[in-house]
């Protein structure tokens, strides 16, 4: 089952660098009681994620948060040492929470893993963005072609608040 405006979130897992090393986060951890502007790319470095996506969120984050987002993160189905890596090669005004899924479980818990073993990538997320309010999801914005950068950057999101 593909997740849909208007479910709440399932309990998850995230792995979160910080100072002491990976932690563990779960969906309540980031959603819950939190305006969340949510962005899923198929893998940090990537090229269209790294040149394409981020850009368009990072562009736009004072904005997102001006619009009452209080965090915008980032998920990928990485370790969180490159996801850490990442965030540090993208995020220079640290606006945002990378969130490392490694093991595709938040994605598969929501119906957005992307068998990309075809291409050497083994299962993924698909590229998406929504605003989760409080763990319930109020805007969804899937890419029909996880290449592209269509419907699910920044800019997008933004105009949708």
């Amino acid at each position: 089952m593909t997740i849909k405006v208007g479910d709440k979130l399932p309990e998850s897992k995230f792995r979160v660098m910080t100072a002491e090393g990976p932690q563990v986060k779960t969906t309540d951890d980031i959603f819950k009681g939190k305006k969340v502007a949510l962005f899923a790319v198929p893998g940090a470095y990537t090229g269209t994620c790294h040149k394409m996506h981020m850009p368009s969120i990072f562009l736009n984050a004072y904005a997102l948060k001006g619009k009452g987002v209080d965090t915008i993160a980032v998920v990928s189905v990485n370790d969180a040492f490159v996801m850490n890596a990442w965030k540090r090669d993208t995020d220079q005004r640290d606006e945002a929470v990378f969130l490392a899924d490694g093991n595709a479980e938040f994605a598969k818990a929501i119906g957005m893993e992307l068998d990309a073993s075809g291409n050497g990538l083994g299962i993924r997320s698909k590229r998406y963005s929504m605003l989760v309010d409080d763990g319930t999801v109020k805007i969804l914005n899937l890419e029909a072609v996880p290449s592209k950068v269509e419907v699910s950057g920044g800019d997008t999101l933004l105009s949708q608040l």
